[in-house]
């Protein structure tokens, strides 16, 4: 199986690992049709862990290759990942910018528009993501070798553990506003499908331009981070914040010891 992925289309591998993290979305989404509640503790944890995953595979999926390449391609490393990076962390905190005025303009609406806001926003947040999945598969078709590949299939593994909390996050506010189970878990799982076409996007994108890459490597890099600040770790400090500090550290030292032994 291993042997067969390596071998197939950078394009395919790009699609079918982005469809992994929409799935993993998606397996988080499905909670809500088992439970009427999930533990604020379990979830402060898990969006903590998130956000461990994200940094670690921010800079050794994603900055560390850029620096390479851009010293490859005898490009200013520094200026060129750091101009990258800041661009992708400005995309994320515009965004947010615009649908915090959104929603403050929904205040007073009824709470299954603020829930479609929140999906909105979180949907926003995962193109990005496939974005990044996708540039780190193009790159390891370029660059060859298993080094690149498994930090593309790292990054993919990392994105997806952090979907889990956040499709649970979706569905059960839903829920809660009296939306059906089912449409609850529907709406959740839908914020994913954004990674497949991004992820694709992604790799086609590295592929014809392959002198943009340091360059795409930060700005997804730079989106990740912006995404952790922002959303998963503010989402995470309720009464719980020692706990959540807790899971970003294990979620942190996981993905690190996972890029040791694959890489």
């Amino acid at each position: 199986m291993v042997t067969w992925f390596m071998g197939i289309d950078p394009v395919l591998q790009g699609f079918i690992a982005t469809m992994f993290t929409y799935g993993v979305t998606a397996l988080g989404a499905a909670v809500v049709l088992a439970c009427k509640k999930v533990n604020q503790k379990f979830l402060d944890v898990m969006m903590g862990f998130s956000g461990g995953v994200m940094i670690a595979a921010s800079y050794w999926s994603l900055l560390e290759p850029a620096l390479s390449l851009a010293e490859e391609l005898k490009k200013n490393a520094v200026l060129t990942v750091g101009m990258g990076f800041l661009m992708g962390g400005l995309f994320i905190i515009l965004s947010d910018i615009f649908l915090g005025r959104q929603e403050h303009a929904l205040l007073r609406e009824d709470a299954w528009r603020r829930c479609v806001l929140l999906t909105t926003a979180v949907t926003l947040h995962n193109i990005p993501e496939g974005l990044a999945v996708g540039v780190a598969f193009g790159c390891a078709a370029i660059q060859g070798g298993n080094d690149y590949l498994m930090g593309a299939v790292m990054l993919a593994i990392g994105i997806g553990l952090q979907n889990f909390p956040e499709g649970t996050c979706i569905a059960m506010p839903l829920r809660r506003e009296g939306v059906s189970r089912y449409k609850s878990f529907f709406i959740g799982q839908l914020s994913g499908i954004v990674e497949p076409i991004a992820g694709v996007c992604g790799v086609l994108f590295a592929l014809k331009v392959q002198s943009a890459l340091p360059m795409a490597l930060s700005f997804s890099a730079g989106a990740m981070i912006s995404v952790v600040a922002l959303e998963l770790i503010p989402e995470s400090f309720h009464d719980n914040k020692h706990l959540a500090a807790v899971g970003l550290l294990i979620g942190f030292i996981m993905m690190m010891v996972l890029d040791v032994l694959l890489g």
